[in-house]
This record gives C-alpha cells, sequence and structure tokens, in this order.
C-alpha cells in the first residue's frame, strides 16, 4: 500500500458501470492510486437501466474489483443508491462488515454536519409514467456519448480540440440549464432549512464546489459530477474537501486482464447483490 495515496474520504457518483460512455478504464487507474479510509458511492455505480449481459467489459467489472478490493483491506464502503441502480434499494440500510447500504447518509465531520444523497428525489422524470421517456433519453444520451468520442478521436487526429457535444447540448438548451439550477436551487434551500453545514449530491453530471448564503444561512454545496464526460470526483483530506478531475498525465493506464476480479467478492458482499451486479438480475 506504501505507494498508494492515502486519502481520508473519497466520494464517486454517477459512473453509470455497463454503458458505453463510462470511462472505467480511467477509474480504474485513479482507484489503484488511492488507499481510502471510506469510499462513498453517490448513487449510478452500475446502470441498472441499461445494462445487458452482452455488454460489461473487463474494465468495467475492474471497477468493481477495485471496490471489493478496498473493502478486502479496511476500506468503509458506504453505497447510496440512485436511479439508475434503483434495483438495491430493496437491500437499504443493510450492512455487512465494512459495506453499508442505503439512500442517504448523514456524516458527521469536525463538529459539520454533511448530507450526502444521490438527488433523484427532486427529479420527477425518473418517477412514475416519465420514468420510461428518461430511460429511452438515457439509452440516446449513451449513443451520443459514443458518437462524441468517434468525432473527439477525428478532432485529435487532425490537431484539433475535443469538444462535448452533450454539453453543447445541455447549455444551449433553456430548460436543461434551468433543471440544473432549479435542482441545485432545492438541494442549497433544504440543506440551509435544516441546518447542514455541507449538501453532497450526484445525479446531473455537473461538477460544483460553492458557497452559498442567504437570510437563513449558509451551506456549502458540492456535487461530484460523473464519470461519463467530467471524470470528476470529491476528496477529503486534513478539514477540506477538493473537486478533481481526471488528467490522463497524472495517472498510469492500467493493464486490465480478463476476468479481473483477484478477490472472493462473494466473501465480502451479500449473494443477491453479487448476483444482481454480475449476474444482470437488475
Amino acid at each position: 500500500m506504501s505507494d498508494k495515496r492515502d486519502v481520508e474520504i473519497v466520494i464517486l457518483s454517477d459512473i453509470h458501470l455497463g454503458t458505453y460512455g463510462c470511462h472505467a478504464t480511467e477509474l480504474v487507474a485513479y482507484l489503484k492510486s488511492i488507499n481510502p479510509k471510506m469510499l462513498i458511492l453517490n448513487g449510478d455505480i452500475i446502470d441498472g437501466w441499461a445494462f445487458s449481459k452482452k455488454y460489461f467489459p473487463n474494465s468495467h467489472m475492474s471497477v468493481l474489483s477495485e471496490f471489493f478490493k478496498m473493502m478486502k483491506n479496511g476500506t468503509n464502503v458506504i453505497y447510496i443508491t440512485g436511479n439508475h441502480d434503483e434495483f438495491l434499494r430493496k437491500y437499504t440500510d443493510l450492512s455487512m462488515g465494512n459495506l453499508f447500504l442505503t439512500d442517504k447518509y448523514l456524516l458527521e465531520i469536525e463538529g459539520k454536519k454533511h448530507w450526502i444523497f444521490h438527488g433523484d428525489i427532486f427529479d420527477h422524470t425518473t418517477k412514475g409514467g416519465a420514468k420510461i421517456i428518461a430511460k429511452i433519453g438515457g439509452i440516446g444520451y449513451d449513443w451520443l456519448i459514443v458518437l462524441n468520442r468517434g468525432i473527439n478521436w477525428f478532432l485529435e487526429s487532425i490537431g484539433r480540440q475535443k469538444v462535448s457535444l452533450s454539453k453543447k447540448i445541455k447549455n444551449s438548451v433553456k430548460k436543461a440549464v434551468k433543471f440544473i439550477a432549479d435542482f441545485e436551487e432545492k438541494a442549497i434551500e433544504l440543506a440551509i432549512d435544516n441546518h447542514y453545514d455541507y449538501v453532497i449530491c450526484g445525479h446531473i453530471h455537473q461538477p460544483s464546489d460553492r458557497i452559498v448564503e442567504n437570510e437563513l444561512g449558509k451551506t456549502h454545496y458540492l456535487n461530484s459530477g460523473d464519470w461519463i464526460e467530467n471524470l470528476s470526483w470529491l476528496e477529503y483530506n486534513q478539514e477540506n474537501w477538493t473537486l478533481n478531475f481526471y488528467d490522463e498525465t497524472q495517472y498510469k493506464r492500467p493493464e486490465i486482464e480478463a476476468n479481473d476480479i483477484s478477490v472472493n467478492v462473494e466473501e465480502l458482499i451479500h449473494p443477491q447483490i453479487f448476483a444482481a451486479f454480475v449476474g444482470g438480475k437488475v
């Protein structure tokens, strides 16, 4: 472990394992570089909406392997369910060794209250009849990311700068911009009303780190972003949160072997949850 960097807390969200847009190899590179005391997985880690047994490559399995290795080495893992991995919500509040599964998490650090949750509670498109439309939109978003990768490969080959089609669409569509603003406003408002010093979300794939104050009080809003477009995460060290972005020049790209599971994961987690992850029972 001496070659790994010690981290007090790491928060990851919106990895979307099982989708073409997931940057699993880059995430494995980051995970291999750290030794966290606590790892908080803040929803949409595996994408149950788009999951298919036909597509779950070794790099995606290796992400799970790294989580399990951390658990085996003593890292406390808090798994907060999101809308795309809602199939795990039937196991909410299940605790097994150093793994705890929940739908929200309250954490106090140095007397500061942290309210951590995925964020789909604010998104009515993930519920009821609108959920079908949201699922279709999610599949379309995944293919847009694949198309974007092809375009960026071509642009890089001719010396041009990369572009993000999804970001351009979000920034140009007023509804999407308003949704993000409304989401953040609701989270911040509730955090202040409940006297939380920090509110930490995922869901909207929009990394953020800002302090907001109104007539009722103030809170520190953080969003860990995603591993589809932004490749971002949160770290806590020495009483300070930082929002980080993946830089390929800082990490060694891993060579991922077939079936890269070097720990017996079935010994570490509930067998039904293991089946849900690797057997596609979502």
